[in-house]
């Protein structure tokens, strides 16, 4: 009688493990391994001929996005008198 209530146990334990856990793991990572794949699928499409620029500035001289300049950049100045 203790046998067969172990092996319900141990059975219970193993459905619970395989449905509420290594299933919904397999899943998702199934999910995003594919999305990842069609991401990029996607930016290769978008780049046939190499690189993209984004917009915005494309020499580099021209400081960094938020309008500071680059550290060690040379700024000209005017003196003032």
């Amino acid at each position: 009688m203790l046998a067969i209530i172990f092996y319900a146990l141990l059975a219970y334990i193993l459905y619970r493990l395989v449905f509420h856990f290594i299933l919904p793991v397999y899943r998702t990572y199934r999910r995003v391994k594919k999305g990842f794949r069609e991401m990029h699928e996607q930016m290769e499409s978008r780049q046939p001929g190499g690189p993209q620029q984004g917009p915005g500035p494309s020499n580099a001289s021209q400081g960094s996005p938020n309008g500071q300049p680059k550290a060690g950049e040379y700024i000209d100045f005017e003196e003032i008198k």
